[in-house]
Parts: C-alpha cells; structure tokens; sequence
C-alpha cells in the first residue's frame, strides 16, 4: 500500500510503500484491549499487600470444640473475622495475576492498530530528518500546515535526535523511539506520525523477525 511521504522542509511529496499484512488488516477490538491490559498491567506497581491467613504467625490450635458450646465453629484466630487474623480478598502483592502474553500476538496487535490509524485516516508518514530542528515553530508550523494534532511521533533514532528539542513543548504531542512502539501509546492518541525509517523497521519486525 503505497502512503504518502509528508516533508518538513516543504519539498516535493513522495510515497513510501507499506505491506497490507501492517496497514490493511482486519481490526479485533478484544485483542487490542487485551494486549493494552497486559501492558497497564506491567507499567505499575502493585505494592500493596496483605496477609491471607495462611501467612499470619500463631498457634493453629482450635479455639474450642466443634460441638456442645453452642456457638458457631471455628478453627483458629488466624481466620479472617477475628482481629489480628488473615484479610479475606485483600491486595496481594506486585506478582498476584501478572499477566503473560507471547510475541506474536503483540506483533499482531500492533499491525493490526497501525491498520485502524490507516483505516481512520489518522495515519501519517514523514521524511527522515537529517538536519537539527532547533526551533518549535519550525515543527509546529509543520504539523499546523497538515492539520496534525494530538500526535504519537514514532521516530528513528537520528531524527528523533534532531527533533526533540523542536518538539518537547508542543502540548499534546509524545515522541518515542521506534523500539518503544507499543499499542498503548498509538491508541492514546489520535494521530501517529512516522518516519520512513521507523515505519519499514516496525514492518520488518512484525513481518520478518522470529517470535
């Protein structure tokens, strides 16, 4: 799928071509949710942490009989209803229910959210920047001229250099390195922007590399 290459210096336009299997795929909405879940799941976290009763310390003996006090059974004081016993369904700790998730599907999902960009229009590619950009207004006119806000810039390494300072005080706007591309991120925002560079180095690791 052929996409239109956009250039700061307001050069003659171009087109980049892109595989349909990163930008013409079939949206699943559950996945996406599920892949955004297991990343929110990592980014924080859980310190909270109570004791279940089977980590209190104390005696395991049984409070009283089972039979003849008229009072309900019990076995001992660690149990969650008497004080200085266990907490029932408290929180666990950072590694209760870490989720696991293999390559592939992550692959998948994110293809398949540069597909719902492509889909939506919200899709965008521009030219490597091979010269520092020192100015914001540079930048700002740039994203201003193709009508761009609320942008994921996903860069490679080299023009991520030569445009960070032009581009950290524009408000909402996020630029990250293309190792860092992640489903999260590109469905945070309305807009992703691309560079050349970036976008065929994410096709090449979604198409090519070994799970």
């Amino acid at each position: 799928m052929n996409i239109e290459v956009l250039n700061i210096e307001g050069l003659k336009s171009k087109s980049v071509d892109i595989s349909e299997n990163v930008t013409g795929l079939k949206v699943n909405n559950k996945l996406l949710k599920y892949v955004i879940d297991w990343q929110l799941n990592h980014a924080k976290r859980r310190l909270a942490k109570t004791k279940q009763r089977n980590e209190i310390k104390g005696s395991t003996r049984k409070i009283y009989a089972q039979k003849g006090t008229g009072g309900a059974r019990h076995a001992s004081r660690k149990a969650p209803i008497f004080v200085g016993g266990g907490v029932a369904h408290g929180p666990k700790g950072d590694k209760y229910k870490v989720k696991k998730i293999n390559k592939k599907i992550r692959k998948i999902a994110l293809a398949q959210t540069i597909s719902k960009k492509k889909i939506n229009k919200e899709l965008y590619i521009f030219d490597d920047v091979k010269k520092e950009v020192k100015k914001t207004k540079t930048f700002y006119s740039f994203l201003i001229k193709n009508k761009i806000k609320n942008v994921l810039i996903i860069s490679d390494k080299e023009t991520q250099k030569n445009i960070s300072k032009s581009v950290r005080n524009i408000p909402d706007v996020k630029l990250i390195n293309d190792d860092g591309a992640n489903v999260y991120d590109i469905v945070k925002f309305k807009n992703v922007l691309f560079t050349t560079s970036s976008i065929k180095k994410i096709e090449n690791r979604i198409l090519n590399e070994k799970n």
